[in-house]
């Protein structure tokens, strides 16, 4: 059983050196000019979708390569693009940028991303999308937390750390400009600059904290398996009332398939995806129904520790469906149905083998012969992170002496899908999650924002794990 139910151990105060209350100093002095930096990033609308111009995430990439050649840390600063699997196609440009380590030091790969979800409705909005503004502590705007805010996090770690010593730990900063559209060419950039980006110990600052005040170290995340299925009962649209009672519906046939997911309870009812056994924190259901925006007389679905049922099982949503809408709706027996399927897959089981799993559940319960099809399928595995290491114990007392408060070691509902590619590339390395959202940031959603107490409290979290790295020889 992995214990994800108790904090790092790590003390909440202690004395700090010299040269750390220096770091945090640092952190300190520059955090506006980070601000202004967060919020140049946010102006630039820079959607990775295809649908949306390329050319503001090319500006976004420029924009955040400026920042790290402004630290005058890095040797080299480029903006990367790297082919999509073994096509001809490059995805979307992406910032490297690195310096050696010195003396024997240990090296260190900082990632981020600069891309965004889509806006969706702004009538949703209670701030224009990018047009980043400031209301009671918190920057409101797409991208202020995922992860632009991660992106600042490492830009001014770096700044602090330099402007207190020369750093001898080596660097490689990597923000992707496609995270958000799958991370396609993740695979291949690793390929093309794997010498350059090996390194010792791997930040990834693009998770949570378990709240304003206690900082997380994200110690397990699910992985996932989304797909598009087209269920097709008919040559052609024909009139229900022609037929309605003796031809199938694909809406029909859909409905049934797509109730066959879930248990009465709303536990996922596919026989072959596994749960982990993982022993989670104490969390109240009305935390997670405020949370969530769950309306009253709603009922949460599954049982079990509600941190299990995020953290430690799978669970299985239909996040679109293409078919009429209300206003175009006919007296038509609809001969086709195109869903996207997203599950969220436990930790200790391949996104294949789960895969497997649901292709032979929609066999085994596709209604009236349907034929179905599978296009568009996106998978990553789940994530277990070793904290036996000298990187996740420097990172706990890092956020505990920057957050004043212990960090609890955390699961993620969500999936970080690259983190296995991170780990098939450089199986030696420590990986570390962290991350600057907050349970209010609504990533993803309208009205997403950045607590700007966690943003600075990030950094010199951060300023301190490198700096403290400065020190060891590996």
């Amino acid at each position: 059983m992995t214990d994800l139910s108790a904090d790092s151990g790590a003390p909440a105060a202690r004395d700090l050196s010299d040269r750390d209350r220096a770091v945090l100093a640092a952190v300190d002095a520059g955090f506006d000019r980070a601000l202004e930096d967060l919020r140049a990033l946010v102006r630039i609308p820079s959607v990775p979708w295809d649908a949306y111009d390329p050319a503001h995430v090319q500006a976004s990439a420029e924009a955040v390569a400026a920042l790290a050649e402004g630290t005058g840390v890095f040797e080299r600063v480029s903006i990367e693009r790297a082919p999509i699997g073994d096509s001809e196609e490059l995805g979307q440009p992406a910032v490297l940028a690195v310096r050696p380590a010195k003396a024997g030091r240990p090296s260190i790969l900082l990632y981020a991303h600069h891309d965004v979800q889509p806006w969706g409705d702004e009538a949703l909005w209670r701030t224009k999308p990018f047009e980043p503004t400031e209301i009671d502590g918190r920057l409101y705007g797409r991208g202020a937390s995922d992860d632009k805010a991660g992106v600042i996090t490492h830009i001014a770690a770096i700044r602090a750390l330099a402007e207190v010593a020369d750093p001898e730990v080596g660097l490689a900063l990597f923000i992707e400009g496609e995270e958000e559209h799958g991370s396609r060419s993740f695979k291949s950039f690793l390929q093309q600059h794997a010498e350059v980006l090996s390194a010792d110990l791997i930040v990834v600052a693009d998770s949570d904290n378990w709240s304003t005040e206690i900082p997380s170290l994200t110690v397990a995340l699910r992985g996932n398996a989304a797909f598009n299925v087209t269920l097709t009962t008919l040559e052609h649209a024909s009139h229900s009332g022609m037929f309605g009672g003796a031809v199938p519906d694909a809406m029909m046939a859909f409905s049934r398939l797509a109730a066959s997911f879930w248990h009465e309870d709303g536990s996922v009812a596919v026989a072959g995806l596994t749960e982990a056994d993982l022993d989670v924190p104490e969390q109240t259901e009305q935390h997670v129904r405020t949370e969530a925006g769950v309306l009253d007389g709603v009922e949460l679905i599954g049982s079990g520790p509600v941190l299990s049922r995020m953290w430690a099982k799978p669970s299985i949503t239909i996040t679109g469906v293409d078919a009429p809408s209300v206003p175009d709706a006919s007296n038509t027996i609809l001969p086709t149905v195109r869903f996207r399927l997203s599950a969220r897959i436990a930790p200790g089981q391949s996104s294949a083998e789960a895969f497997a799993a649901l292709e032979r559940h929609i066999a085994e319960h596709t209604p009236y012969g349907a034929r179905i099809e599978y296009d568009s399928v996106d998978l990553g595995d789940p994530f277990l992170v070793d904290t036996s290491g000298w990187g996740a114990t420097a990172a706990k007392d890092a956020m505990a002496d920057a957050w004043g408060a212990a960090p609890v070691e955390a699961g993620i509902g969500g999936s970080i899908p690259f983190i296995a590619d991170l780990v098939q590339q450089f199986p030696a390395a420590q990986i570390l999650v962290t991350g600057v959202e907050d349970p209010g940031t609504m990533a993803h959603s309208p009205n997403e924002s950045q607590h700007l107490g966690v943003l600075r409290k990030a950094i010199g979290a951060e300023a301190l794990l490198l700096a403290r790295a400065s020190e060891r020889r590996e």
